[in-house]
């Protein structure tokens, strides 16, 4: 079946399933209202009239253009059809023009198409690539029971593997036997061209909206050049983990992972990093206590590992959208915000008595300055918990050169730690 085939058919509209809108997947006993404005590095900006954050910063370092964002966003703003909230631009109902996922996905085919089209390798790959990042945003924030952000997820991985095909770099397609072998799970090992492994390698948990092919420029940028391989997992409710709900036990998929290397001809298992980013840091950080004979050093950059979990006075700070996700990676979907707040306290690292002990895995912590969903104090808790602690304090602007500087500071750190 052609790629363009693949796209009709995942997207055709059925008459009998009235789509269920994104905003509204999970509601809450008392409605929350949208904040006027909320701004930060990993989250991008949120806007009085529109729902998703918008996230443009991370966008374009993905490799999407920035004029083609805002054409895309343009046309969703500019439509009048029926949506599920008036104030909100980006909820028209059902897969037409206007609605979110309809209009990424759209720009995603021509993408698509024209890395049909492309003579070179090289230049096909680009496509390919700007195709996946671009059905990735379509699937954003990639809700659980959002219908058109699982199939733009299917679209998006098949797009990936077909960027991966026509590049220097390999990319293995892996399964990982999880909870003793009756289930399974996919991650993305991406490998440099060296030919000289196996690799030291980074195992990457990535931010609760995010897909992991969201994260090849990492790989490409900034972990190839220094020799690493990249092994990267979809977070659970999410993509490839899509079965997997969220627990309190958050690194138990990774944990099961890691225990797994050994087992891959092209990993070094005796030189392996992680690299937690946001919730992902929370994952990365449980793994250093859990599994410290494994990890030669953990990164973390904007973590979330206490105060967002544990006081009211940032949970109220947040978008709405980011709250919805707590709450469908938690399996709630219809929210009372007590109870939702008595759950989330138990995701804190210090309220499970983990942060706060001494742990013999070297930290670094990357933090912004008036970060709202990651005081300085839990980067400070964070790095006095390790023997080796390293805090990176940045700017919250130029948001663009200070993400720049996070990652090539943390990957110059793991690499003094795991050569």
């Amino acid at each position: 079946m052609s790629e363009k085939n693949l796209s009709e058919k995942l997207f055709k509209p059925k008459s009998k399933l009235k789509q269920t809108e994104t905003s509204v997947l999970v509601t809450y006993s008392v409605p929350k209202t949208h904040l006027l404005k909320h701004s930060s590095t990993f989250e991008g900006t949120s806007y009085v009239s529109w729902y998703r954050m918008i996230n443009r910063l991370i966008w374009i370092w993905r490799g999407n253009d920035g004029l083609e964002i805002e054409a895309v966003l343009s046309r969703i703003a500019a439509n009048n059809r029926v949506r599920s909230c008036e104030d909100l631009l980006d909820t028209v109902i059902g897969y037409q023009p206007g609605n979110w996922a309809y209009e990424w996905s759209q720009q995603a085919m021509a993408w698509q198409k024209k890395a049909l089209e492309l003579p070179t390798k090289i230049a096909a790959s680009q496509a390919w690539l700007r195709a996946a990042n671009l059905y990735s945003i379509a699937a954003y924030p990639h809700l659980k029971g959002d219908h058109l952000a699982e199939q733009a997820v299917l679209l998006a991985n098949k797009a990936y593997e077909n960027a991966a095909q026509l590049t220097d770099f390999r990319l293995k397609k892996i399964s990982f036997k999880i909870e003793d072998g009756k289930k399974e799970l996919i991650g993305f090992l991406h490998l440099p061209d060296t030919n000289q492994g196996p690799y030291p390698t980074i195992l990457v948990c990535g931010t609760l909206d995010s897909l992991q092919l969201d994260y090849y420029r990492l790989f490409s940028q900034y972990l190839a050049p220094q020799g690493f391989a990249m092994l990267t997992l979809d977070m659970p409710s999410i993509g490839y983990s899509i079965k997997y709900k969220l627990s309190q036990d958050t690194s138990a998929l990774h944990q099961q992972v890691l225990n797994q290397l050994a087992n891959i001809p092209w990993i070094d298992h005796t030189r392996i990093g992680v690299i937690g980013l946001r919730f992902g840091a929370n994952i990365a950080l449980r793994l250093a206590y859990l599994e410290p004979k494994c990890l030669k050093g953990v990164a973390v950059l904007g973590p979330i590992v206490h105060s967002l979990f544990n006081e009211q006075k940032y949970q109220d700070q947040i978008p709405v959208m980011n709250i919805d996700i707590f709450a469908s990676r938690l399996g709630f979907y219809q929210v009372d915000e007590a109870v939702l707040r008595s759950e989330l306290s138990c995701y804190s690292l210090k309220k499970q008595g983990l942060l706060g002990r001494r742990c013999p895995v070297p930290f670094m912590v990357v933090n912004w300055q008036n970060d709202v969903f990651s005081p300085k104090e839990d980067a400070l808790l964070i790095v006095r918990s390790s023997i080796d602690g390293k805090l990176l304090t940045l700017p919250a602007k130029p948001l663009y050169q200070n993400f720049h500087q996070s990652l090539s500071a943390v990957v110059s750190w793991l690499k003094s730690k795991i050569d």
